[in-house]
């Protein structure tokens, strides 16, 4: 390996530590809302927004963060980025309502939105194109660590409170589950602030910039001196093509021209979102809890989601610039479908008849006597027997007592349910999940990329949005069966439009797609 390719990972993996983050504050929820959906008595939309709320700042961020990129660098963003994220975590944590909760998740959510948008795009500014792919793809890695994480803190804070221990009272964390789960996320945010004074600004925003000499040091360090010459050259008549003003503007990215690469980021930007990741991620203990296998295997389960999304994150890596973006964008929608439509088999023959055996097995804090008139009943759908539940428990004591009587009282294959997760998460992981990005690094010109960026990443954020916001609404209303096969119909969608629509960009620079994507006749860009 040779001294730039070493230079060239290191100032990688630095700025992707922003995915980290963003994986890390995004999914720690699912860990919170079991707790905090009683405590502050939540209904299922209320409970959505504590979750999507995150998400709403994050999409508004995407829109100003390519422009304050474009105009104050990448790097400065980023550090801004990090900030946002420590004080989210502490206020989090502290927040003595619902109401503070939101406000520190939003806070939060404008460190997620800059740091989603302008990581990968300074990677790939930065990196020569036979390492772009695998490069870029380390900010998906690094999302999808700071999922894991997450979930195996979550577990951890979870096995801990159930502890005697002096320190642990002391700490509080037997009683204060959630607010530790939140209040780590500070620690990494910190180390990330204190790395990014370590990197270099971005040196195709230099070059835009007219800061020629010091870009040419920066590209010196990532490639030979001839190949950077090179770069520093195609750079340069890229902008001077391609820029009739100093600053671009979004009604650019409506040019005929450009008709092909928008349509490819906007569709890409709904796909990755519309099959349902962020249903997964952000509330799989609450998945897994509907399959009756209990609170503390849902915890563990959701570590093994994590570890999966992670490997097959790696795979990608490893084989997104050997095989090309298109061939892994067609297996991975075609095991998305598949998972999905198993998981929705799975939940659509499940059954529910809660026993006198089973009422027996019943913990302390659930009245018993409250079962009776659902006794010897059999539920045909999750639907029919929350209905009951919360009939005969009441709407607040029916949410704390929910996943212990369908424990008791499901009949499924539970194994069908988590080896569909995990097979969706892997196809999702060695997919779209990084695929994604690195597609966004490469589509757009050089003179619209920042702004570009954000569109479509404030589309893929949106959609991200309202899927967090309605999935605990849409699985007490439709149910968890028709929920995910709408996901699975979503995803076979996509495969279509993927074998349709979809180039290949491998091995090409970013100024070479610029010249194959979009037309450079003055006719067609006018």
């Amino acid at each position: 390996m040779t001294q730039e390719q070493k230079y060239t990972i290191k100032i990688s993996l630095i700025v992707a530590l922003g995915g980290f983050l963003m994986g890390f504050d995004a999914s720690v929820i699912s860990g919170v809302i079991k707790f905090i959906e009683p405590e502050f008595a939540l209904s299922k939309l209320e409970l959505g927004w504590a979750v999507s709320s995150l998400t709403l700042t994050s999409t508004l961020a995407m829109m100003v963060a390519g422009p304050l990129s474009t105009k104050f660098g990448r790097k400065p963003v980023l550090k801004i980025a990090a900030s946002l994220y420590a004080v989210s975590a502490l206020g989090s944590a502290l927040a003595p309502d619902f109401i503070t909760l939101v406000i520190a998740r939003m806070i939060g959510g404008f460190g997620v939105g800059a740091s989603l948008i302008i990581a990968p795009m300074y990677i790939a500014e930065i990196c020569p194109p036979g390492m772009r792919g695998r490069m870029v793809s380390f900010n998906q890695l690094n999302i999808v660590t700071g999922i894991s994480v997450a979930f195996f803190t979550n577990y951890l804070i979870l096995q801990l409170s159930q502890s005697d221990s002096a320190w642990i009272q002391t700490l509080g964390i037997d009683v204060h589950q959630w607010r530790w789960m939140l209040g780590l996320e500070g620690i990494p945010a910190v180390i990330y602030f204190g790395l990014l004074f370590g990197v270099p600004e971005s040196p195709r925003w230099l070059i835009m910039k007219s800061r020629s000499t010091l870009a040419l040091q920066i590209l010196k360090k990532v490639s030979s001196e001839a190949q950077a010459l090179k770069d520093l050259a195609a750079v340069k008549e890229s902008i001077k093509t391609r820029t009739v003003k100093k600053r671009a503007k979004l009604s650019e990215l409506f040019k005929p021209a450009l008709r092909l690469v928008l349509l490819i980021g906007i569709v890409v930007a709904i796909l990755q979102q519309i099959t349902g990741i962020n249903s997964v991620f952000f509330y799989a203990p609450m998945i897994f809890e509907q399959t009756g296998i209990g609170t503390d295997a849902a915890f563990s389960q959701a570590i093994l989601v994590g570890l999966t999304n992670l490997v097959f994150t790696i795979l990608a890596i490893m084989f997104i610039d050997r095989f090309g973006r298109k061939a892994l964008l067609i297996f991975g929608f075609s095991g998305i479908a598949i998972s999905m439509f198993l998981l929705s088999y799975g939940f659509s023959s499940a059954t529910y008849k809660l026993t006198p055996q089973a009422v027996e097995t019943l913990p302390g804090h659930v009245d018993k006597a409250k079962t009776a008139g659902m006794l010897n009943v059999t539920y045909h759908s999750d639907i029919e027997f929350k209905d009951a539940v919360e009939e005969n428990f009441g709407n607040i004591i029916s949410k704390k007592v929910e996943a212990d009587l369908i424990t008791a009282s499901i009949n499924m294959n539970a194994w069908l349910i988590l080896l569909s997760i995990i097979g969706f998460v892997a196809s999702f992981a060695i997919s779209i999940g990084p695929v994604m990005w690195v597609l966004f690094s490469e589509l757009f010109p050089n003179t619209i990329r920042g702004i570009a960026v954000s569109f479509t990443g404030f589309i893929n954020s949106s959609v991200s949005f309202l899927v967090q916001l309605v999935f605990p609404w849409e699985l007490a209303t439709i149910g968890n069966a028709w929920t995910f096969f709408i996901y699975g119909l979503f995803a076979a969608l996509g495969l279509i439009f993927v074998l349709i629509v979809l180039p290949e960009t491998k091995n090409k620079s970013l100024e070479e797609l610029e010249a194959i994507l979009v037309p450079t006749d003055k006719q067609k860009l006018n």
